[in-house]
């Protein structure tokens, strides 16, 4: 099966497209390529998300390799998906496949953070089921016209 590749782009891409690649290589690394990026850069991951992964996940971001980078740094993408831009999303070159509309948790409480996160996963799981879908359609298509 050929891997999607995958990119979640925010602004600065320290928390929550962070977040998104690191749970979508941790829960649907076996069908997307997931990367992250944005159109500034912070110094750092938003260490609210380093904790609360290690936390909920046992994922360390950091120790993973994951940094904030630039949309220039990525690899040609299949698919790329905003995480919610509030006032403006950043340019990159093209149109985002998806917009994921999600509030910015950096400099709240624990418990916003965490809904930001589970809400991240349900996308991943849905994004993840929705390439397997396609998948096996395109599979049992194929089948069909080589009986055909």
């Amino acid at each position: 099966m050929t891997k999607k590749k995958v990119a979640f782009i925010c602004v600065h891409n320290s928390c929550r497209s962070q977040i998104a690649e690191a749970l979508g290589k941790h829960l649907a690394g076996d069908v997307i390529e997931s990367y992250s990026a944005g159109t500034e850069t912070k110094p750092q991951i938003n260490q609210d998300a380093v904790r609360l992964m290690k936390e909920i996940y046992g994922i360390d971001m950091e120790a993973n390799g994951q940094r904030s980078k630039f949309i220039s740094e990525l690899p040609e993408v299949d698919m790329a998906i905003s995480m919610g831009c509030n006032v403006c999303c950043p340019f990159i070159g093209r149109a985002f496949d998806d917009n994921w509309g999600l509030e910015d948790p950096t400099g709240k409480s624990d418990e916003e953070f965490k809904s930001v996160i589970n809400q991240i996963e349900k996308k991943i799981c849905e994004l993840k089921k929705k390439h397997l879908l396609r998948t096996q359609k395109k599979h049992l298509i194929d089948i069909t016209y080589r009986k055909g």
